[in-house]
């Protein structure tokens, strides 16, 4: 039995992915309404909010601050298998938001045999609730989650990174990446949920760069990129 399928931490992600969908149900009906009304795809939406989130994305979110915008137990699971596969004992995560992913990711430390993820979340209440779903898992003792702006709480994380996952203000997914590159183990994997962002795709899809890169087909539309650390 592996620690994702323990009853303890089951019943956690159970209970989170429900109330995730209840929480964020109406926001996401009013998005889909105002997608089909305008006539533009989710990926032209979602390229104009990132320029419009580059002008002040501190204060973007604050509108979500009830929202977990959370990933689907599909990519969770996936998430999961790439920790155990890379073997990871450290990994960093942007955009922890409830801690729904942190879970999977914890989960896959346990099962590694130890470790230690490092969480960033600019919103103070979904860092204390994050804290208190992985409480609820068993597994707080494994992840560091820091509050504030990813650009300053990413600074030092501590060691080598085996799997960095990307998943808040899009305009800060370059960025980040960039932040933590140095510390990224060769055969690292990044994972960016809701990559939309065109100068992080433009510059993980380079091979000049040092990576090799592609579009993940789990939940498909909602633009997850799968990228390896070759150089």
């Amino acid at each position: 039995m592996t620690t994702l399928s323990s009853k303890r931490v089951a019943e956690t992600l159970d209970k989170l992915h429900a109330e995730a969908d209840a929480a964020d149900h109406d926001m996401m009906t009013k998005l889909i309404a105002q997608l089909e009304a305008s006539g533009e795809t989710l990926q032209d939406a979602a390229a104009r909010f990132v320029d419009e989130e580059r002008v002040n994305y501190r204060t973007t979110y604050r509108g979500h601050a009830d929202h977990f915008l959370a990933i689907s137990p599909a990519y969770g699971r996936f998430l999961y298998a790439i920790a155990r596969a890379r073997r990871a004992t450290r990994i960093v995560e942007f955009g922890t938001s409830m801690g729904v992913s942190t879970i999977y990711l914890a989960a896959a430390l346990r099962d590694n045999g130890g470790g230690k993820l490092i969480g960033t979340e600019l919103e103070p209440s979904k860092v204390a609730r994050a804290r208190a779903h992985l409480e609820a898992a068993g597994l707080a003792d494994l992840v560091d989650i820091r509050e504030g702006d990813a650009l300053d709480t990413l600074k030092d994380v501590g060691g080598e990174v085996d799997v960095l996952s990307i998943d808040g203000a899009f305009s800060l997914y370059l960025p980040v990446l960039k932040l933590i590159e140095p510390r990224l183990t060769p055969g690292a994997v990044i994972l960016g949920e809701n990559a939309f962002a065109q100068d992080y795709l433009d510059y993980v899809r380079s091979p000049a760069n040092g990576y090799f890169s592609r579009s993940l087909d789990i939940d498909e539309g909602r633009g997850n990129e799968f990228t390896v650390r070759v150089g």
